[in-house]
């Protein structure tokens, strides 16, 4: 089901919106998720090692196989190893974190694998490593980008405000930083949330894919903040 925010005003969506996450959704997954992770790096793995410990199963998938064999092989039970075509396969959701450059070879890569899934996108434009492209996705708007470079896939913007250094270490005080996510598939962001949540973030509803472009460092959302403060932030921003 897709959000329709032309008919509402920016605060009305966001409170709106906010309200349908959080009512009814657990702290903790009911139960268990698969999960595929394309690009475990520094932030895929380190969300990815919070999933396995919070009970679901992840496969790390990467250009550099043997390095997520390790990883899975440290966490043990509920992780695994694989392609990104095997991850991709095997996710019910799927979490993309890789360079921006990577994104249209993704898209025509794993085109039937994308389609119908939810996949969390935490990939960010930046001209200095990923050439014209980035140029054209900062334009466009980053979650506007994505969706057109990942065709087919149901996509939640999020993990893409925070530094990489923090993105592990939110299940210390769970709920105490928020984590800003822009979407229009209401299932898509509810599915999304909840697996935030897991991950120690308090989801922030920002908006539609519009608002995506203020979801990456360098904007007024970037950094930890507290949800309340989001909220704030977010009231005041406009898509382009």
């Amino acid at each position: 089901m897709k959000i329709e925010q032309s008919a509402l005003s920016r605060r009305g969506f966001i409170g709106l919106v906010g309200a349908l996450m959080t009512a009814g959704l657990p702290a903790r997954a009911a139960s268990s998720t698969r999960i595929g992770i394309i690009g475990s790096g520094k932030v895929g793995g380190a969300i990815g090692r919070t999933w396995v410990n919070r009970g679901h199963e992840v496969m790390f998938s990467s250009r550099n196989l043997d390095r997520d064999k390790t990883l899975a092989s440290e966490l043990g039970k509920g992780a695994r190893a694989g392609t990104p075509k095997d991850a991709a396969s095997f996710g019910d959701v799927l979490l993309i974190a890789v360079p921006y450059g990577a994104l249209p070879d993704l898209g025509k890569t794993l085109n039937n694998e994308l389609k119908g899934k939810v996949v969390i996108d935490a990939c960010n434009p930046f001209p200095s490593r990923d050439g014209e492209i980035a140029n054209w996705a900062r334009e466009k708007g980053a979650g506007l980008a994505s969706a057109e470079l990942l065709p087919g896939a149901r996509i939640v913007r999020a993990f893409n405000a925070i530094g990489a250094a923090r993105m592990g270490s939110a299940h210390e005080a769970p709920g105490a930083i928020g984590m800003p996510i822009a979407g229009d598939d209401k299932e898509a962001i509810a599915i999304a949330s909840r697996l935030i949540r897991d991950a120690g973030y308090e989801p922030v509803l920002v908006g539609g894919l519009a608002m995506g472009q203020y979801l990456m460092p360098g904007t007024p959302l970037a950094g930890e903040h507290s949800p309340d403060e989001i909220r704030q932030i977010a009231s005041k921003l406009e898509p382009k």
